[in-house]
C-alpha cells in the first residue's frame, strides 16, 4: 500500500464508518493514501482503521459531528498536527429520509439539511482552507441522482443534496480563480447498496413483506435501466478517480453513477 495512485497523500473521509464512506477509505487506502476516517461513530471508524491497517494500509479514526463548526475545529486541528498535510477530501456524511412535504416538519427539515448540505459546506471549507498552504487538492463531495431527478416523498433529501451540486461548483470556480490547483467535484451515486436505507420509515416493513434486504433492493431498481442497485465499492472506485491525477482537469463537474435512472 506505500505505492499507488494516492502514495504519500493523506486523505480525509466524513461518514467513514460505513456504506460508501467506509468502500472509499478501504479503497483509497489501498492506492497508497493515508486515510483520516471521521464519523460520529468513533467505535465503527476504529473499526475500519483496524481493517486498513490489517492490510498494511495507514489509517486513524477520528469522532466528528459534521454539522457543527467547533467539531470541525478540533477535528482539523487534530488531523493537521497529526498528518502535516491534507490531499484529498471525501464529504461522504448524510442521513437519508422519506416524507410527504404536507407531513413534513420544520425539525425533520433542519436536521437533513444540516448534515447533508451544512455538512458538506463547513467540509468543504475546512478541506479548501487545509489544502491553500500547498495549493492544491481534490475535494469530492457526495451528492445523489436525487439531487437532479425530483423524488416524490423525499423533498429534504433531495433539495439537500442539489444544494450539494451548486456549493460544489460555487467552490470549484472560487479555487480556481484564486490560483490554486484545488479541484472541487461531486459524485451522484443512484441506488447503492448501504445501510442508509435502513434509516427509512418504510424500510423494516419492506423486508418482512419481501422477506430480505436483497429482496428490497430488487424491487427498487425495477426503476432503473441497468436493473440493480450499486455496490459500495463501484462509487469508491469512482472517487478514486476523482481523487487521483487521473482527473487532473476535472473541477466543477457532476458524476452521475446512477445506472441510468436520471437520464430515464
Amino acid at each position: 500500500m506505500s505505492e499507488g495512485k494516492l502514495a504519500e497523500r493523506v486523505a480525509l473521509i466524513t461518514g467513514g464508518a460505513s456504506g460508501i464512506g467506509r468502500a472509499a477509505a478501504l479503497v483509497l487506502a489501498g492506492e497508497g493514501a493515508t486515510v483520516a476516517i471521521a464519523d460520529r461513530d468513533l467505535t465503527g471508524a476504529e473499526t475500519v482503521a483496524a481493517e486498513i491497517r490489517a492490510r498494511a494500509g495507514q489509517a486513524m479514526a477520528y469522532v466528528l459531528d459534521v454539522s457543527q463548526e467547533p467539531s470541525w475545529v478540533t477535528f482539523m486541528e487534530r488531523l493537521l498536527a497529526d498528518h502535516e498535510r491534507l490531499d484529498v477530501a471525501v464529504n461522504s456524511a448524510g442521513i437519508s429520509h422519506q416524507r410527504p412535504i404536507t407531513e413534513l416538519t420544520v425539525e425533520e427539515w433542519e436536521q437533513v439539511m444540516s448534515v447533508n448540505l451544512r455538512g458538506v459546506m463547513l467540509g468543504t471549507k475546512f478541506a479548501m482552507r487545509a489544502m491553500l498552504p500547498r495549493g492544491e487538492g481534490s475535494i469530492i463531495n457526495v451528492s445523489s441522482s436525487a439531487g437532479v431527478k425530483a423524488i416524490p416523498g423525499a423533498a429534504a433529501y433531495s433539495v439537500s443534496k442539489a444544494g450539494v451540486c451548486m456549493l460544489t461548483r460555487v467552490a470549484a470556480l472560487e479555487c480556481a480563480q484564486s490560483g490554486t490547483r484545488i479541484r472541487v467535484n461531486s459524485i451522484l451515486p443512484g441506488g447503492v447498496k448501504t445501510p442508509l436505507w435502513r434509516q427509512l420509515d418504510s424500510w423494516d416493513t419492506m423486508v418482512k413483506r419481501l422477506g430480505s434486504e436483497d429482496a428490497v433492493f430488487t424491487a427498487f431498481a425495477r426503476s432503473v435501466p441497468l436493473k440493480r442497485y450499486a455496490e459500495a465499492e463501484e462509487v469508491a472506485r469512482a472517487i478514486l478517480y476523482l481523487a487521483s491525477d487521473d482527473s487532473a482537469f476535472a473541477t466543477g463537474t457532476e458524476l452521475v453513477l446512477d445506472g441510468g435512472y436520471a437520464a430515464s
